[in-house]
Order: C-alpha cells, then sequence, then structure tokens
C-alpha cells in the first residue's frame, strides 16, 4: 500500500511542478494593457503626451515584471490579484493619456484650421491686390511658393498631423510676409489720407478751372484705370485705360517705367504716332524737376539717372503695359484727339476717393 502510493507522488509531483510553470493564465487586464499600448502610440502619445506615455510605458515595463515574477512561481504559491490590480491602474493611467491626446489634438485642429482659412484668405486678398496693380508681379514668386506650402500644410490638417502642418504654415507666412513686403510701399500710397487729399485738391482745381473756362479738361486716375473728360466742369465721358509697367508708383527718373503723377497740359497733338495717335504733355514740369532734384539729394534715385520725359496719352491699346505712358484703344484715341486741344489740362493722380478699391482691401493685410 505504501509503495503504491510513493510510486503515485512520483509520477504526480513531476506532473505538477510541470504544470505549475507552463500552464500560467491568460489575464484580460494584461491583454488589454498590451492593445491599449499600440492605440496609445497611433494616436501620438509620443507627440502629444510625451512625459505621460513614458511614464506609462515605465509602469507596463513593471506590470510585465510582476507578471513574470508571479509565473515563475510554483502553482499553488502564485497570486495574480496583485497583477491583475496592477494592469487595471496602466490601463487607468493609459485612459488619462488618451484624454491628454484628445483635449491637444483637438485645440491643435481648431488652432490650425483658423490659421490655415486666416493665411488663406490673406493670400487671396493679396492676390486681389496684386491683380489691381501692375506691380502685382513683385510678389508673385514668394506668392505662389506660399500657396503650394498652404496646400501641404491642409494635406497634413486632413492626415491629423498638426504639428507638421503648422510648420508648412510658418513657412507659408513669411513669404506672404515677403509678398506683402514687395506690394506695401505701392499699395500704401492708395490708403494714405494725406496722399489721396493731395490728389483730390489737384482734380477739384482743375476741374473748377475746366468749369469757368467753360471748356475741356482731362483727370486720369491711375489706381481705377480710368480717363475721364470733362466739360465746363461736367464729367463728358469716360475711358479705360493702361498705365506704365511700374504705372502705380510716381515716376522719378527717365527708365523707372512709372507713370507721373501731377498737373500738366497736352504740348503736342501727334497724328501720326507709332502707337496710332498720340497727346504730348508737358512732363517734366517745374514740380517735377524741384522733386527730381531733392530725390537725388536723398539717394532714392540713381545717381546718373536722368528725369526723363515724352509723357504721351496715345493709342495702341489700353490692356498692354506702357513704358509710364497712358495707353488707349485706337477708336478712344481718335475721338479724344478730335475733342481736345494743345493746351488742354491734364491731371494724373494715383486715385480720386479715400475709399478706392485698394484701401479698402488693404486693411485685411
Amino acid at each position: 500500500m505504501i509503495l503504491s502510493l510513493l510510486r503515485t507522488l512520483v509520477i504526480l509531483i513531476p506532473f505538477a511542478v510541470l504544470s505549475g510553470c507552463n500552464n500560467a493564465p491568460v489575464l484580460p487586464e494584461v491583454m488589454r494593457a498590451e492593445a491599449q499600448k499600440d492605440i496609445l502610440w497611433k494616436a501620438g502619445a509620443e507627440i502629444y503626451a510625451p512625459e505621460e506615455y513614458k511614464g506609462y510605458l515605465s509602469s507596463l515595463k513593471n506590470g510585465r515584471d510582476l507578471l513574470i515574477a508571479q509565473n515563475a512561481k510554483f502553482g499553488p504559491f502564485r497570486d495574480y490579484e496583485s497583477v491583475t490590480q496592477e494592469f487595471r491602474n496602466i490601463i487607468l493611467r493609459g485612459e488619462l493619456i488618451k484624454g491628454i491626446i484628445e483635449e491637444k489634438k483637438g485645440k491643435l485642429y481648431f488652432e490650425t484650421a483658423e490659421k490655415i482659412d486666416s493665411l488663406n484668405s490673406r493670400v487671396e486678398n493679396i492676390r486681389k491686390l496684386s491683380s489691381m496693380i501692375n506691380e502685382g508681379r513683385l510678389s508673385s514668386h514668394s506668392l505662389t511658393k506660399a500657396e503650394i506650402y498652404l496646400g501641404e500644410a491642409r494635406q497634413l490638417f486632413g492626415k491629423e498631423l498638426y504639428n507638421d502642418a503648422k510648420k508648412k504654415i510658418d513657412i507659408a507666412s513669411r513669404l506672404v510676409s515677403v509678398s506683402v513686403d514687395a506690394l506695401s510701399p505701392i499699395l500704401k500710397r492708395y490708403a494714405d489720407e494725406g496722399q489721396i487729399a493731395k490728389w483730390q485738391g489737384w482734380v477739384r482745381e482743375t476741374v473748377n478751372e475746366s468749369k469757368e473756362r467753360g471748356d475741356y479738361t482731362i483727370v486720369i486716375s491711375k489706381i481705377d484705370k480710368k480717363l475721364i473728360l470733362y466739360n465746363g466742369g461736367v464729367l463728358y465721358k469716360t475711358y479705360e485705360i493702361g498705365i506704365g509697367i511700374n504705372g502705380s508708383k510716381d515716376k522719378l527718373y527717365a527708365g523707372d517705367r512709372a507713370t507721373p503723377e501731377g498737373k500738366y497740359r497736352i504740348i503736342k497733338k501727334v497724328r501720326n504716332s507709332r502707337y496710332h495717335r498720340a497727346l504730348l504733355i508737358d512732363y517734366p514740369n517745374d514740380e517735377d524737376r524741384r522733386q527730381f532734384v531733392i530725390s537725388k539729394r536723398k539717394g532714392i534715385i540713381p545717381k546718373y539717372a536722368q528725369i526723363g520725359g515724352l509723357i504721351e496719352i496715345h493709342g495702341g491699346g489700353k490692356d498692354g503695359m506702357t513704358y509710364g505712358c497712358v495707353g488707349m484703344d485706337n477708336n478712344h484715341i481718335d475721338e479724344l484727339f478730335r475733342i481736345v486741344e494743345i493746351g488742354t489740362p491734364v491731371v494724373i493722380v494715383g486715385a480720386v476717393d479715400f475709399k478706392n478699391h485698394i484701401s479698402s482691401a488693404i486693411r485685411e493685410l
């Protein structure tokens, strides 16, 4: 009997030892924690909650070590309650990190979306402003690059890569600033109340003189690209025009391709001009010469620059850009050529209204 019992123990003890070492239970909390770790990583825990995620991984390692230690024990002596509780705490910690990620992502979502919309509106406004002046080409290269980076930011935003999107937005913003810097000196003239008041004074004086004399006067608004013909102080007819390649600027010297601003007169009618018909004005007048000398002293213009001349209202078309003259369609210059005489006043201004389309749009830059 005793011998039989001993034989049974010899058989069961090794089996029990092997069972205790190899048949560890599968704890659902452990499986949840392992799955949670991957979910948090994919959600961007390393980006949005790096310190919290680092602590979480350390706790997970401790939990694994605790599980290994219990599994190494002889079966009857194992206690998985402490392991289960440890992994429950790890899961709770992971849920808190998930909340942090979602909160930060939500904040970044709205911040990034707002930046993209704001920058897009700014780009559209600069494009619109650029189209209003011949010098818009000065901002074209930087603005095009800004639009490319803005497009890349939108793609990254769609993939929830908000930090990467913000980097693209920052580059695009700098390029937009370069575009604004190129245009601002030109555009600000058309939002400068003092400058516009000066232009309005020229127009008012010239039109009043027309009224007193009962004859024709020409007013040219560069920003509106309009030639307005008055007769006896009353608006008679309006024509569309083209101006210099750098026509939105005031002319300073020969070759700057700007259209002059000031009060002039027609001094010659050229019937067979290179540009169909032409009306030559008396640029430069005394005021132009005075400003030329001042600009040279200040170093605003090149040292060896000349003042230039031969500024005309001529045919050849309104849609092209001139070297500083005022261009009109041939049928319109034919009509104007018949109406006006030598001596007719011509006033050229940047704008005639404080609320011109540039002054309104520039406030949004």
